[in-house]
């Protein structure tokens, strides 16, 4: 279950998760993962079995034409998008949470696209959120 609270000071989510734990609740304090605040929580869906060799990336794309045609166009035609997740609050720039399902022989190839694309990034595949409530 993931549950959203607004606190009151600082320290006092850490509180909470301990006194939760204490009553037999395992509880995972998210205060300041980034993945957690700006995409998991607004998020309806689940893991899936499809999804094999999932990487999960956080995106930052410039709010312009042609900016996921861009990004489209650098994939490898074997690789596939498992999750597209887009968020924009007026900026100039959108968040974007993409699982792209890519091969372990694909490593060097994807590292370079990564690279070659200039939008920043955060690889996110290691993200207990990513493990709790995405990944197969």
């Amino acid at each position: 279950m993931f549950v959203g609270l607004t606190t009151g000071s600082l320290g006092e989510s850490t509180k909470i998760a301990t006194h939760l734990g204490r009553h037999g609740f395992q509880a995972l304090d998210l205060t300041h993962d980034d993945l957690a605040k700006e995409h998991i929580r607004h998020m309806v869906g689940g893991r899936s079995a499809l999804a094999q060799e999932e990487r999960l990336l956080r995106f930052v794309f410039p709010e312009r034409p042609g900016a996921l045609m861009t990004f489209l166009s650098a994939m490898r035609p074997g690789w596939n998008i498992s999750l597209f997740h887009y968020r924009n609050q007026g900026a100039d720039y959108g968040r974007i949470l993409v699982g792209l399902q890519v091969p372990a022989k694909d490593q060097a190839s994807f590292e370079k696209f990564l690279d070659g694309l200039g939008y920043p990034y955060v690889d996110e595949s290691a993200n207990p959120v990513y493990k709790l409530f995405l990944q197969q």
